[in-house]
């Protein structure tokens, strides 16, 4: 298997991954700022862990999926790619798992009206200098949008909460905070040095 089939099955199989965009941003990003250590909150299927430890032999990567058929095909996936000895998967809900390990590069792509409780979590784990990604900031271009042209219940909250979670990053005042119009939108807040 190689990457290019991993992602048409994702496709075919209608799993949630990054853009090509997202993810050649997010590639450029590691190698730019020298990343090894990696934590991931919402695997799926193990693309994006997959491609992030493509990158070089250094990378480590810790990434937590809670849904068990997704957690299973990423187990598959990750040794498929000779990958194990690189990439820790933890079957669990993010909010209830505990790091120890210290990491250069969080990455949230997981349930995006969890954000603000995820970076609140896991910003302890993060390196001095560290940064911590967001992927779907966007939310395929409905955040733009008026609220109540979006006939979903379930979707307007989802945008009004990642449209909080936009303006809580911007009030922490230890992180630059910038959203990119890459993918699906990214946010990226990197720890500001003392």
């Amino acid at each position: 298997m190689n990457i290019k089939e991993l992602k048409e099955y994702a496709i075919d199989n209608n799993v949630p991954i990054m853009q090509d965009d997202g993810i050649k941003f997010l590639i450029n990003f590691i190698k730019k700022n020298n990343i090894t250590s990696i934590l991931e909150i919402g695997t799926a299927i193990g693309y994006s862990a997959i491609v992030m430890a493509s990158i070089n032999e250094d990378i480590r990567i810790t990434t937590v999926e809670r849904n068990q058929e997704r957690y299973l095909e990423a187990v598959k996936n990750i040794k498929k790619f000779n990958l194990e000895d690189r990439i820790d998967i933890i079957f669990k809900d993010a909010l209830d798992v505990n790091i120890d390990d210290k990491f250069d590069l969080i990455f949230i792509d997981a349930a995006k009206g969890q954000n603000i409780n995820f970076f609140e979590k896991l910003e302890r784990p993060l390196n001095p200098y560290g940064h911590i990604i967001t992927d779907n900031m966007n939310f395929h271009g409905l955040t733009d949008v008026n609220p109540s042209e979006i006939e979903s219940r379930n979707v307007r909250q989802l945008v009004r909460k990642i449209n909080e979670y936009k303006e809580y990053l911007f009030s922490k005042k230890d992180y630059e905070v910038e959203i990119l119009n890459i993918g699906d939108g990214l946010a990226i807040a990197s720890k500001k040095e003392d």
